[in-house]
Order: C-alpha cells, then structure tokens, then sequence
C-alpha cells in the first residue's frame, strides 16, 4: 500500500518516490501547493475508497500525517 501511496504524490506532486518520506511537507516541495494538496486528498479518497473530513484535509501537514489519517479509515499503510 505504500507503493501505491507513493506512486500517487509522486505523480501529482512531480517528484520521483525516492525523495517521498513521512517528514515531507508542502515546505519541502515547490509543487505541493493548495490545489496539489486537494487533488491529493480527492485522489486518495478515489483510490483508497475513503472520505476525509474537513479537519483531517486541512490539518495535514506531511506524508506521515496523510498515512495517518489513512490509518484512521482503516487503510494499513
């Protein structure tokens, strides 16, 4: 699952998955702006067949936040 997790911010956020950490944050990479962080979580949602709430979306702020609101919906990163 992390391979797929990877492979999805990779692709949005234009970066290659072996720069991708659980400290990564929107401050660390030029392209995770606020639309790339919606269409991050409307894609995760997608593909991890889960809803976020407001909170969750706007209180991420690395990878490992994103895997742990994962964790939290059931989705075993």
């Amino acid at each position: 699952m992390e391979k797929k997790l990877y492979d999805l911010l990779g692709r949005i956020l234009d970066i290659p998955i072996e720069k991708i950490h659980d400290e990564l944050s929107p401050e660390d990479v030029e392209t995770w702006d606020s639309f790339n962080g919606i269409l991050i979580a409307t894609e995760l949602e997608g593909t991890f067949n889960v809803k976020f709430t407001l909170e969750e979306v706007t209180s991420t702020k690395d990878v490992g936040d994103i895997k742990k609101n994962l964790k939290n919906h059931g989705i075993d990163i």
